[in-house]
């Protein structure tokens, strides 16, 4: 990973600031491309890292910003699409189709608008990588009838674009994190909207995810060493999915079992 340029949208926070993290870690020149930033010109943060402000919604100025990137830093190699906002978990008639909208124009729109400016520029060079971020809520059901269907669509999106640029040179892929230890989640816990000794028990592992481990994933699969893996989505979650039916039959057996 040694001074690959990357290009991490919502790098500002949780899991994108991770993924910012772990690729410095590991020698790359990551840029971070979020809203909170305070400069809408490329300037370094407190922690060195290059970024600019950005709202994925406007697709025009991510165009501008990635022409602007590379025309300055030179060539992107990689792309991490973490921006994403979570919705209320409230019927489908507790939700106005403004915040609909906004929710999936900016985790599945903003994924597609950051992949096509990015992606595109890539493929005539005949070489990147790209990571999605989407959501184990994109692969089961549950009362997020906005965030569900945006990062199912992520996940399909993410197979799309693989395909289609597979033989130009580009690599797209997919993690998918269970519940994670973010400031987010915290919120939900703290508000009751979630139980964390629920979610836990309903996993194999029986604990949360890392944010740490969602990103050593993400550097994974932009390494060399995913070099022949491209279309999939590799779920993080703790064994989530693989426990969550578990209580059915009496729950998942413990350590001594």
């Amino acid at each position: 990973m040694r001074d690959r340029r990357i290009l991490v949208t919502g790098g500002a926070s949780g899991i994108g600031k991770a993924c910012v993290d772990r690729l410095a870690a590991l020698g790359a020149r990551p840029i971070v491309a979020d809203r909170m930033r305070a400069s809408d010109g490329l300037a370094a943060d407190d922690d060195g890292h290059l970024g600019l402000r950005l709202d994925v919604l406007d697709a025009d100025a991510v165009e501008r910003a990635v022409a602007a990137i590379e025309d300055s830093q030179g060539p992107l190699d990689g792309l991490v699409n973490a921006a994403g906002i979570l919705q209320r978990t409230v019927p489908p008639t507790g939700m106005d189709m403004a915040e609909w909208d906004r929710v999936v124009g900016v985790d599945l729109r903003g994924s597609y608008v950051a992949c096509r400016a990015v992606g595109s520029r890539m493929a005539e060079r005949g070489r990147g990588a790209i990571v999605n971020i989407a959501s184990i809520s994109g692969m089961t059901s549950g009362p997020l009838h906005a965030y569900g269907p945006a990062k199912a669509g992520v996940i399909q999106l993410t197979s799309t674009l693989a395909g289609e640029w597979g033989r130009r040179g580009v690599r797209v892929n997919c993690v998918s994190p269970g519940f994670t230890e973010t400031p987010a989640l915290r919120k939900g816990f703290d508000k009751g909207v979630l139980r964390e000794d629920k979610l836990t028990a309903a996993t194999a592992l029986g604990r949360l995810v890392r944010a740490t481990e969602i990103a050593a994933a993400v550097a994974w699969l932009l390494s060399d060493d995913a070099g022949a893996i491209t279309g999939i989505n590799l779920p993080v979650d703790a064994g989530f999915l693989c426990g969550v039916t578990w209580p059915a039959y009496g729950g998942i057996r413990g350590a001594t079992a």
